[in-house]
């Protein structure tokens, strides 16, 4: 049975919501980095719930930093049908979306910066680069840096997916990323489907520890140097185990952190005028 999607404070609900992402404002965001201060990142999501991610860990990891969503459930739903019936994922179609996402963000906006925020999507990166490339506008693929950090360790590392669809993008991109880098890799996958559907009920503790579980029991049967999470969702994960080599005597690593920071690099080194 469902639960009551209305049996919560809904005055509470609204105002830590707004506290977060604000109304809409054209005045510049103010930070304490001067080479960030002002810029504008567009944000291509795979949903728009995921939208609150981006924006939180926009904000924590870019203060001063104005953070653009964009990105509907219909993409979503649209991949997870065709992992259903066993097509690939994700379709031409919802890499199409993308584009034209990322081609809006800067029409509308002129965005300094593109940042693809959705694993399963990452397929969508060469297309939406070479698109965004006509307007001089540099496009991050969110997990790319998480990627590159894992590979370098040069030990094992332990995929983790709570996605279905996620999963074959991700580790397509690990072993590009490992490719590029000229390393091999060594990789284990685990995908709980289970802590998917915890954190679409609220439940993000059970979601966290579920995590930390699976974590545990494969370092149990086998040495794991590095984890990575492969989607932004599971970025709450830091929110209940914010020093994980504490926790689990190996670095925990989520998109949330090391993709907006990569997309900081970005934006620090692309300076330009808005037009």
């Amino acid at each position: 049975m469902q639960k009551n999607k209305l049996n919560l404070d809904p005055i509470r609900l609204f105002s830590d919501y707004m506290q977060l992402t604000g109304t809409p404002s054209l005045m510049p965001e103010q930070g304490p980095d001067p080479l960030l201060s002002g810029k504008r990142l567009g944000v291509v999501n795979g949903s728009s719930w995921i939208s609150l991610w981006s924006t939180y860990f926009g904000a924590k990891m870019l203060p001063g930093v104005k953070i653009i969503n964009v990105g509907n459930e219909a993409v979503q739903l649209h991949f997870m049908e065709a992992h259903h019936r066993g097509a690939p994922v994700p379709p031409q179609q919802n890499i199409d979306s993308f584009g034209l996402y990322a081609k809006e963000l800067y029409e509308l906006y002129q965005v300094d910066a593109i940042l693809i925020s959705c694993s399963t999507m990452n397929r969508a990166f060469p297309q939406v680069q070479a698109q965004m490339g006509t307007y001089g506008i540099p496009v991050v693929q969110i997990d790319e840096a998480m990627m590159e950090i894992a590979v370098n360790t040069n030990g094992k590392i332990l995929v983790i997916a709570t996605h279905g669809p996620t999963v074959q993008s991700t580790q397509a991109l690990l072993r590009e990323t490992a490719e590029k880098l000229s390393r091999k890799v060594d990789f284990a996958g685990a995908t709980i489907e289970e802590a998917f559907e915890l954190l679409g009920k609220g439940d993000i503790h059970a979601h966290n520890n579920l995590i930390a579980d699976t974590i545990r029991k494969v370092q149990a049967v086998q040495s794991i140097d590095v984890v990575v999470l492969a989607q932004l969702s599971m970025s709450v994960f830091s929110l209940s185990y914010p020093d994980p080599v504490a926790s689990f005597g190996v670095p925990v690593l989520n998109s949330g952190e090391t993709g907006f920071a990569r997309a900081g690099e970005v934006l620090r080194g692309n300076s330009g005028d808005k037009k």
